[in-house]
């Protein structure tokens, strides 16, 4: 049965999006879903948690399709349990780009994901996780960190905002990697040119699917390039500005089922319970 819209998949980020600030997933999001797979649409997650953070939920969505992780370091199929598509930080990169940071801003704390569908993250002394309920390895010391490969770094101040850290990490950084910020407390370095929109990309073209037939839904500014790729970017009340100031509307926010409030009303045919957000035109991050 074809869409009765032109949006043939739907792209969720999961962290402060689809998720509830408790890790849940709400019964009227999953029967959202449910609705637009009824329609023909397949629902892909876009998340910066690693795949092997992402299993358990997909396990509770019942998928066994793609997942993009990693900040679109990965590309996961649920189903195989396996990794099509994986690229790595180097190593020795990402030690000269905290350096280059910590030259500028004083002390970080660091964490790292590992590649492979059992990565581990590992986070160093004074480190703390931004979302407790996620599994992670205190190490000793930081050259731990560096002992296997890496899919990305997350960074912490003891003092600086989010957004003052992600900031600095950029006019520093350059080509050395990417910088992100995805989240409370949640600055990345991922692959130089690894972004989102390059994930999605590239498991689009794998379901056959097309960008401009994509919604996407996200709150944080590490989704602008999701929201650059898709043909319409949905962000949630909850949203950081930037995205705001980029997304073609805004739904509720994601304890209000913002990602289901927008699915009910494109393949149910409810009235719109979104609030518009007019805008000039798209951004390039």
């Amino acid at each position: 049965m074809a869409a009765p819209t032109d949006y043939s998949l739907i792209a969720t980020d999961l962290d402060g999006t689809l998720l509830r600030g408790d890790d849940t997933l709400s019964d009227r999001s999953l029967a959202a879903l449910a609705l637009a797979a009824r329609a023909g649409a397949r629902h892909l997650v876009v998340t910066g948690r690693p795949a092997p953070r992402v299993r358990p939920l997909l396990d509770d969505l019942g998928a066994t399709g793609l997942a993009v992780c990693g900040q679109g370091a990965q590309v996961y199929e649920a189903g195989t349990d396996r990794l099509l598509w994986s690229v790595t930080l180097d190593r020795e990169l990402a030690e000269t780009a905290l350096g280059k940071i910590e030259a500028e801003v004083g002390e970080l704390y660091a964490a790292v994901d590992q590649d492979g569908v059992d990565g581990l993250t590992l986070i160093e002394p004074g480190y703390l996780m931004p979302h407790p309920t996620l599994p992670a390895v205190r190490v000793e010391r930081r050259d731990d960190l560096w002992v296997r490969p890496i899919s990305k770094v997350l960074l912490r101040h003891p003092h600086l905002t989010d957004d003052e850290l992600a900031a600095t990490a950029r006019s520093v950084v350059g080509s050395l990697a990417t910088v992100t910020m995805s989240g409370p407390g949640t600055v990345e370095l991922q692959p130089c040119g690894v972004t989102k929109a390059t994930g999605l990309a590239l498991a689009a073209e794998h379901l056959g699917l097309e960008a401009g037939r994509t919604v996407a839904f996200g709150d944080m500014p590490n989704d602008i390039p999701m929201f650059d790729w898709a043909a319409h970017g949905v962000a949630m009340a909850n949203a950081h500005p930037e995205l705001k100031a980029v997304a073609d509307e805004v739904t509720t926010s994601n304890e209000d089922d913002g990602v289901a409030v927008v699915l009910e009303r494109l393949f149910g045919g409810t009235e719109p319970h979104v609030l518009p957000r007019p805008r000039s035109g798209r951004v390039s991050r």
